[in-house]
């Protein structure tokens, strides 16, 4: 247990620490099905399953990828949506002692061979539509077994009939390859029953992966008490239990969609309403109708919640707790949603939290019934944070801005064949406890209050001063006219980097040089000079991760591509 920490003050009923077990996922997950057999596990499209089915669908599918030869050691690929498919897989490689590579099903050809090959998989599953992909490469790889399925696999007759109308009918027919198996022959099949693999709590079990920004992807290696331990905080944080629904809107791909909405509801015994496709549409209408108690989602999803129609009218009541992460959350944003939520019914504030899947997910978060204004919160029980000064192992003075660093149960084992980075992340400090460091620009408070800048990388210096990208973005959220804002810093020759605003407006503004020169002054009202965006590009839209954050680094590659082709930049970027 940590020695007196700042936060405990603001913990409530949340305990200092948590007592995990000595156990596997596949194992905490059967905890939990022996805790609440009868309560519906997942929710899929209006099919639903209780904890007793879920843990004999697991077990039944590790039978079925035994035969197929996957065992104790080996890797299987995951390249699915969120979906029963991809987490009974999940678990059921889990008891055979596999580990479980998780990647995006849109991922291309070359990014599928890359990943194959990096993970080492043997095996993976995906989807019939996405057999193309994954044939053209694996002779390039060391899988050798593909498992398809369909995205009717547990839909009803008419909802089957519905997606096969719209959308089934497209998908090209899978050829005969001695390589393939069908997920439905697999869960109808006799195999032989397996027993649970001699794995440890302290073994890899999951590798996911950084975003990749700077380069090539890292695998992030991540073990069975990476992931309890991060889903028991969770569920101890927000008390997720039984009775609760959470929406699964965020990829099983991403450490925030199988960390929080699926792996933390398992642990606490909730309902995970599972959401293959996201759209605002999508998601409205599933908070009207399954009226869950938890929401969780990146600051694009609360925007576009904040224009639905459907949302807006929604009975908001069912609602204990929103949360926030993944990138910063606009102002606006936030008020606008708090304002809705009140209006229809509901009481909730929009909290914001903080992770990285080199913790799994989210480790701090808002305390339920505390806000601070901008803060991400507070470390959850057993995790340690600190801000060091850039550079240094040194402790940052309170309220100075500095690295975030984080120790505790959540953090990763590392890189997966990466012991250069590796070194540089993960650093043995004067206290004995190993700290991950994370490259992201934030400070405390005197009460423990961590309050998030930026992501280190996103930082411009502008005429020798530091800029924050989401400051000047709040600001610029503040306009009247601005629907959505991501602000980059530019080359230049004089201020080393100039600031640039990208903006979406709202429609019936007119994108114009007036426009352009009403925003800046808005903006100038707010912020210093060096601060102010010197030029703003109007946009229909912006580019976003596969997460659904706005993608700046895109943004700042086509800038970098425009400047270099009119001969205004020659440098290395």
């Amino acid at each position: 247990m940590l020695k007196d920490r700042p936060w405990f003050d603001h913990y409530a009923k949340v305990p200092r620490s948590i007592a995990y077990p000595n156990v596997t996922m596949y194992e905490a997950m059967m905890q939990s099905a022996n805790r609440v057999p009868d309560k519906i596990a997942w929710d899929f499209m209006g099919t639903l399953c209780t904890y007793k089915d879920f843990a004999q669908a697991i077990s039944h599918c590790a039978d079925g990828l035994a035969s197929l030869g996957l065992k104790k050691g080996d890797t299987i690929t995951i390249s699915m949506p969120t979906s029963p498919q991809g987490i009974i897989c999940f678990y059921a490689a889990n008891k055979l002692g596999a580990m479980a590579s998780m990647i995006h099903p849109l991922s291309t050809e070359t990014e599928i061979e890359f990943y194959l090959n990096l993970s080492n998989s043997s095996m993976a599953l995906t989807l019939d539509a996405f057999y193309g992909k994954f044939s053209a490469v694996m002779d390039k790889t060391p899988c050798k077994r593909l498992v398809l399925a369909r995205i009717g696999d547990y839909l009803s007759p008419v909802k089957q009939f519905g997606f096969w109308l719209t959308k089934g009918r497209k998908i090209p027919k899978v050829p005969e390859d001695p390589r393939v198996s069908w997920w439905q022959e697999i869960m109808k099949g006799d195999f032989p029953k397996q027993k649970k693999a001699a794995m440890t709590s302290d073994d890899t079990a999951v590798i996911l992966y950084s975003g990749g920004t700077t380069g090539k992807p890292k695998g992030i290696l991540l073990s069975n008490m990476n992931f309890i331990s991060e889903g028991m905080m969770v569920a101890t944080w927000g008390n997720l239990n039984e009775t609760d629904a959470i929406l699964a809107i965020l990829p099983i791909f991403h450490g925030f969609g199988l960390g929080v909405c699926v792996n933390a509801a398992f642990m606490g015994g909730a309902k995970s309403i599972l959401v293959p496709q996201f759209t605002p549409e999508i998601v409205a209408k599933l908070i009207r109708t399954k009226k869950p108690t938890f929401i969780i989602g990146v600051p694009t999803l609360y925007a576009a919640l904040n224009k639905n129609k459907d949302f807006i009218r929604a009975d908001l009541a069912c609602l204990k707790a929103a949360f926030c992460g993944a990138d910063t959350l606009p102002k606006v944003v936030k008020e606008d949603f708090e304002a809705i939520v009140r209006a229809r019914g509901g009481n909730v504030k929009l909290l914001e939290g903080y992770g990285l899947t080199e913790a799994v997910t989210a480790i701090m978060a808002m305390p339920l019934g505390t806000y601070r204004p901008n803060s991400v919160g507070v470390p959850f029980p057993d995790m340690d944070a600190k801000i060091v000064l850039q550079n240094t192992l040194e402790e940052a003075p309170i309220g100075e801005d500095g690295e975030i660093c984080l120790s505790g149960p959540a953090v990763m084992q590392g890189y997966l064949n990466q012991k250069e980075e590796n070194d540089k992340t993960l650093k043995v400090h004067a206290d004995g406890k190993t700290w991950l460091h994370t490259g992201d620009i934030a400070s405390q408070d005197s009460e423990g209050f961590f309050y998030f800048k930026l992501r280190q990388k996103r930082m411009i210096k502008s005429s020798g001063m530091n800029v924050y990208p989401a400051q000047v973005e709040d600001v610029l959220y503040q306009h009247p006219c601005v629907a959505e804002a991501c602000v980059i810093g530019v080359p230049d020759k004089e201020q080393v980097e100039r600031v640039k605003a990208f903006v979406v407006l709202k429609k019936g503004a007119l994108a114009n040089g007036d426009m352009e020169k009403d925003i800046i002054a808005h903006c100038r009202k707010a912020l210093i000079k060096w601060s102010c965006p010197r030029n703003i590009e109007f946009r229909e839209t912006l580019p976003t991760t596969l997460v659904g954050k706005v993608a700046f680094k895109k943004l700042e590659d086509q800038e970098i591509e425009s400047l270099r082709q009119q001969g205004e930049y020659t440098g290395d970027h």
